[in-house]
């Protein structure tokens, strides 16, 4: 509570952002745990009692696990156990081989998940994320939907469909994708590289306006970003999706099911914030939940919704329990 009040005025009384930054330590999950799961060794944080329902937050890019460090503990009172484990190409999380493909296509970052969960010996669990984490809990809800218990999605149906990724869209709303294209030259993928945090930092700011992030809470995050397989994953992921790069082929029964957008029919509960702007009210894509849903706007919060308004989220994650 005080180091929230120095907070408060410092912003109040005009402190420069240097001593903003420095108010206040940026909370931790403290140790984590390392388990083999399929490709990866995964890096994660487990929070909570071990016998409460499971619950995996799955973070998006540019972030990573401290998206949820004020999330989980809220979870794990109310009884949940929370899995929150780095993506592949993020923090701790690694390779098991040198010669597996670096690939971040939608399908292969969701069977890293249903891996871990096999190695963790979670038979299903609620799966709530945004960004990539969103699409990857979509998924998983429509190619292993008997593992998924609910899941919490930000910004509705983010299952990428090729084809029609392939299609133009108006000229405001390709403005917004513009790292999408230059993350598709052979400039961007260096630039990318040779300044891999001042790139991050920058995303968060135009995800989230709003949020007035201190540099101890980026630089918490940022380390996630040294791992050594970061770039080439993103840049495949993106590449991937606007259909200039391939996959892996053992993937391809499951991208042509994921190719039909089909709807997601375990109980749903989406998020729209001001990151959506028309979008926000879900209409657009409430057609696309089949089962038990329900859809909620939050005003004045960015992308990263759930280190910007933690409690919304995890009442959302309960909520979808209980549908």
């Amino acid at each position: 509570m005080s180091a929230a009040a120095m907070t408060m005025a410092a912003a109040q009384f005009g402190a420069p952002a240097s001593a903003r930054a420095q108010s206040k330590p940026a909370p931790s999950f403290g140790a984590l745990k390392q388990l083999d799961a399929g490709v990866l060794n995964v890096g994660y944080a487990d929070v909570g009692p071990t016998t409460g329902r499971p619950v995996l937050l799955l973070h998006g890019w540019p972030y990573d696990i401290h998206s949820y460090v004020d999330v989980a503990p809220l979870l794990a009172a109310a009884g949940y156990r929370v899995i929150v484990p780095f993506l592949r190409g993020y923090g701790t999380t690694r390779f098991r081989s040198s010669e597996t493909f670096r690939n971040g296509q939608q399908s292969a970052v969701a069977a890293d998940i249903i891996a871990l969960m096999d190695a963790l010996a979670i038979d299903n669990a609620i799966v709530a994320g945004f960004d990539w984490g969103a699409r990857t809990a979509g998924v998983m809800a429509v190619l292993w939907p008997e593992r998924c218990k609910a899941i919490v999605s930000v910004s509705g149906y983010l299952i990428t469909n090729l084809a029609a990724n392939r299609q133009p869209l108006p000229p405001q709303a390709e403005l917004g994708w513009w790292y999408q294209y230059y993350f598709s030259t052979d400039r961007g993928e260096r630039g990318y590289r040779a300044n891999t945090r001042e790139f991050n930092k920058l995303m968060w700011k135009i995800g989230s306006p709003k949020w007035d992030f201190d540099d101890a809470t980026f630089n918490r995050s940022a380390a996630a970003f040294d791992n050594p397989d970061h770039v080439s994953i993103v840049i495949h992921n993106y590449r991937w999706r606007l259909s200039l790069a391939n996959g892996e082929p053992h993937f391809d029964e499951l991208e042509q099911k994921l190719s039909k957008a089909p709807a997601i029919g375990v109980p749903s509960i989406t998020i729209g914030s001001d990151f959506d702007g028309a979008a926000a009210d879900g209409r657009l894509y409430a057609s696309k939940f089949s089962g038990k849903y329900a859809h909620r706007i939050l005003s004045g919060i960015g992308h990263n919704v759930p280190q910007e308004a933690p409690r919304a989220f995890a009442d959302a994650v309960i909520a979808a329990d209980r549908l």
